[in-house]
C-alpha cells in the first residue's frame, strides 16, 4: 500500500469530522443578518428615547392668586344675604360700614348688644357674609354692596376664609385690592383695616399664614386716608390659645369678645369718625 493510499481513510474520517461545522456555519449568515436586524431595532429605540428625553419640559402655569379674582358666593342664602346687604345701602344713611366674612357678620348675633352701645347711633351697617374670602367681597363691592352711600368710615377685616387656599402674600394681594377699590369708589372714606383674628385652639400653620398677611397688610397704612390695627393679642393667651371665655369656637366672638374687640379700637374709630368716643361698654357677667 503505497503512502497516498494509506492517507485516504485518514482524509476521509478528517473531512467526517468538519462536516458538522462546515453545516453550522453555512447558516451562520441568517443568524448574522438577526443580530444586524435586532441591532437596528435596538439603536433605532435609543435614538428615538434620546430624542425625547432632550424636548423641553413644558414650563409649569404660573399660580394664580385666586384671592384676586372677583366671585361671587354659593346658594341662595348666600345670594340673599348679598341682596339683604344691598338693600341696606340703598337706604342710605350709612356712616360707618363693617366689611368682612361672619366674623363681622357676627355683629348681628352676639355681637348684637355690643353693636347697639357702640355703631347704631353712627348709622353702622353690616357688610359680612359666612365663608367669605377676599374674592367674594371683591365681587360684593362691585355689584351694590357700597353703591350710593359715602361713609364716614369703613372697617374691614378679611382674609381668614383665605387661609386654607392662599399664601400670606397673597391674602394680603386681596386685601389690598379691596382697599384700592373703597378708595376709588368711596374717596370721601377713611378706612382702618383690621389684622385678621386667628383661628383655632393653639396655634397651626394657618396661623401663621394669617400672620404673615396681616404683616405685610400693616404697610398699607398711610395714616391720612388708610389706617391698620392689630388687637389680636387680647385674643390670645401667653401660650398662644385662644380662650373659650372670648370665642367659645376659637374663631368668632361671642358678646364680651365682641365688647372687648369694640372697646380696644373705639378711640382710633371716635378720631377717624370726628365724634366723640363712646364710654366703654360694662363687662359680661
Amino acid at each position: 500500500m503505497t503512502a497516498t493510499q494509506h492517507d485516504v481513510p485518514t482524509r476521509n474520517l478528517a473531512l467526517s469530522r468538519l462536516e458538522p461545522s462546515i453545516r453550522k456555519q453555512s447558516s451562520s449568515p441568517t443568524r448574522s443578518l438577526r443580530c444586524i436586524l435586532v441591532g437596528c431595532v435596538v439603536a433605532a429605540s435609543v435614538i428615538v428615547t434620546t430624542k425625547a428625553d432632550t424636548t423641553p419640559t413644558p414650563a409649569p402655569a404660573a399660580r394664580i392668586n385666586t384671592a384676586l379674582q372677583p366671585i361671587p358666593g354659593g346658594g341662595e342664602t348666600w345670594k340673599t344675604r348679598h341682596e339683604a346687604i344691598n338693600a341696606r345701602a340703598k337706604q342710605g344713611k350709612v356712616d360707618l360700614i363693617y366689611i368682612g366674612d361672619s366674623i363681622v357678620r357676627s355683629w348681628m348675633w352676639d355681637g348684637t348688644p355690643v353693636w347697639e352701645h357702640y355703631y347704631a347711633k353712627r348709622n353702622g351697617m353690616i357688610a359680612g357674609m359666612t365663608g367669605d374670602r377676599t374674592e367674594q367681597v371683591l365681587w360684593r363691592l362691585q355689584n351694590g354692596n357700597i353703591d350710593g352711600i359715602s361713609p364716614k368710615l369703613a372697617i374691614v377685616m378679611i382674609g381668614q376664609n383665605n387661609g386654607p387656599f392662599n399664601t400670606g402674600e397673597e391674602i394680603c394681594a386681596g386685601v389690598t385690592a379691596i382697599v384700592q377699590l373703597l378708595r376709588q369708589r368711596l374717596p370721601n372714606t377713611k378706612i382702618l383695616v383690621l389684622a385678621i383674628f386667628p383661628r383655632g385652639e393653639k396655634p397651626t400653620p394657618e396661623r401663621a399664614v394669617l400672620a404673615k398677611a396681616n404683616e405685610i397688610a400693616s404697610k398699607l397704612a398711610d395714616h391720612k386716608h388708610v389706617f391698620y390695627m392689630d388687637v389680636n393679642h387680647l385674643f390670645l393667651r401667653p401660650d398662644g390659645t385662644i380662650p373659650s371665655t372670648l370665642m367659645p369656637d376659637h374663631e368668632h366672638p361671642n358678646k364680651e369678645g365682641h365688647r372687648v374687640w369694640a372697646a380696644a379700637i373705639e378711640p382710633k374709630v371716635a378720631e377717624l369718625m370726628g365724634d366723640t368716643p363712646t364710654h366703654e361698654m360694662p363687662p359680661s357677667k
